[in-house]
C-alpha cells in the first residue's frame, strides 16, 4: 500500500505542473526536475537523524511517523495553486520520508541473516507490487476525476497504512540509551569491510540516479511518441508501471539466487544488462517498444537495489543496521536528486532521447565502481 501511495502521483506529476502555469518546454522540463528532486534533497539531509532515532527508539516508530506525515503533505498537494507551493510541499515531504527504508531495516534486524536475501526480496515484491499498481490506478483516477482528486486518495491510502502499521506491525526491540549510542566514526571502525559498505552507498546513489533520470520526462516522452493523441495520462501510467511487473516476478527469485551464488555477482550482471537495455530506449519509435524495454529494465531493478541492501545486511552488525540503512537512504535520496536534474538538463539540451544514452553511461560508471570496491574481496556470506 505504501508503494501504491508513493507511485500514484508520479506518472502525471509533470502534466500536473503543466496545469499550474504557462511554461515553455525548457521551463517545464526544469520545474519537473526540481519538483521530483526536491523531496529527495531533504531526505538526504534528515535520513541520518531519523536513522539514529530508529536505533534508539525502534523502526516501528519511524514507519508510523513517515506514513502519517506523508498522508498530510500529499493531501495538501491537491490544493496548490502554483508550482512553487508544490515544490515547497515536496520539500516538506522529504522530512517525513523513510517508510520503505525503515521497513527494510526492520525486516533486516528481525530476520536471520542467512535468509536476509530471501526476506528482502519478498519485501521488495510487496513494495514493487504497489509501485506496479500505483501508476495504473493513478492514471485511471486522474483521467476520470482529474489530478487533484488523486492526491486526496493518496493521502487516504497512507492513513490506512498508518493504522495497519500501528495495530499489526510488531517489533522485538531493546531501546538504546542516548549515551550508549556509537558515533558514525565508531560504527565504521567496527565494520569488517568499511570500504565495501561505503562502496555500496555510492552504488545506491548511482543506481537511483540512473532510475530517476527518466522519471521527470517519462510522461512527456510518452506524449511525444503518441503525438499528443490519446489518453496520455493512463498510457504514461502503464509505461511507468511496466518495470514493476518484471520486478514483481524476478525479485524473490533473484534474492534466493544471490544467497546461493553471491549477491555481488547478481549485482554486476544486472548492471551489465541495464547498459544494453537503456541504449535502445533512445531509438524507440512507439510506446510499445518503450514498454517492452522497460519490462527488461524491471528485471535489472529486481536485482540491483535489493542486492545492495542484502550486501549491507550481511556485512553490518544488527545493532548498527538502522544507522547504516539510514546512511544508504541518504545516498539513495541524493541519487534521486541527481537523477532528475540530469534528466531535465539533458532533455533540455539533447531532447528526450539523450536522457537514455546519458543513463547508460551512468550505469557503465556504476559497473566500474562496483568492480573496484569488490575487487579481491570475498563478500561475506552467512551460512
Amino acid at each position: 500500500m505504501a508503494g501504491v501511495a508513493f507511485s500514484l502521483i508520479m506518472p502525471f506529476m509533470s502534466l500536473y505542473i503543466d496545469t499550474l502555469g504557462d511554461f515553455s518546454k525548457t521551463e517545464l522540463n526544469f520545474y519537473s526536475g526540481i519538483t521530483y528532486s526536491s523531496t529527495f534533497l531533504i531526505t538526504a539531509i534528515v535520513s541520518p537523524l531519523w536513522g539514529r532515532l530508529a536505533d534508539r527508539k525502534g523502526r516501528k516508530l519511524m514507519i508510523l511517523r513517515a506514513s502519517f506525515g506523508m498522508a498530510i503533505v500529499l493531501g495538501l498537494m491537491g490544493l496548490v495553486s502554483n508550482v512553487y507551493q508544490l515544490i515547497a510541499l515536496r520539500l516538506l515531504q522529504g522530512v517525513f520520508s523513510g517508510y520503505i527504508s525503515n521497513a527494510q531495516a526492520l525486516i533486516a534486524t528481525e530476520t536471520p541473516k542467512r535468509q536476509s536475501g530471501k526476506a528482502l526480496g519478498i519485501l521488495v515484491t510487496g513494495s514493487v507490487t504497489g509501485t506496479l499498481f500505483g501508476p495504473l490506478i493513478g492514471g485511471a483516477i486522474a483521467g476520470i476525476f482529474g489530478y487533484r482528486v488523486t492526491f486526496f486518495i493518496t493521502a487516504i491510502i497512507l492513513l490506512i497504512v498508518f493504522l495497519l502499521s500501528y495495530f499489526f506491525v510488531h517489533e522485538h526491540f531493546t531501546p538504546v540509551e542516548k549515551g550508549e549510542m556509537h558515533t558514525s566514526k565508531e560504527i565504521f571502525q567496527t565494520l569488517h569491510h568499511p570500504k565495501l559498505i561505503i562502496g555500496m552507498f555510492v552504488t545506491t546513489l548511482i543506481i537511483q540516479a540512473s532510475n530517476y533520470s527518466i522519471s521527470p520526462i517519462l510522461s512527456l516522452y510518452v506524449r511525444e511518441l503518441l503525438h499528443n493523441v490519446g489518453n496520455i495520462t493512463f498510457i504514461s501510467g502503464c509505461v511507468a508501471s511496466i518495470p514493476g511487473i518484471a520486478t514483481l516476478i524476478a525479485a524473490p527469485r533473484l534474492g534466493i539466487l544471490g544467497d546461493k551464488i553471491g549477491t555481488e555477482r547478481i549485482l554486476k550482471i544486472a548492471l551489465i544488462a541495464a547498459i544494453f537495455i537503456f541504449i535502445p530506449m533512445s531509438l524507440v519509435t512507439n510506446v510499445w517498444q518503450l514498454g517492452g524495454l522497460r519490462f527488461l529494465i524491471g528485471i535489472t531493478d529486481a536485482a540491483m537495489l535489493p542486492a545492495v541492501q542484502t550486501i549491507l545486511t550481511k556485512n553490518t552488525p544488527a545493532e548498527f543496521t538502522g544507522r547504516v540503512f539510514s546512511y544508504n537512504q541518504s545516498f539513495q535520496a541524493m541519487g534521486s536528486v541527481v537523477g532528475p536534474m540530469i534528466g531535465s538538463t539533458v532533455s533540455g539540451v539533447f531532447d528526450y532521447k539523450g536522457v537514455f544514452v546519458s543513463t547508460a553511461i551512468l550505469v557503465g560508471i556504476n559497473l566500474i565502481w562496483v568492480m573496484y570496491v569488490t575487487k579481491g574481496m570475498y563478500v561475506k556470506k552467512v551460512k
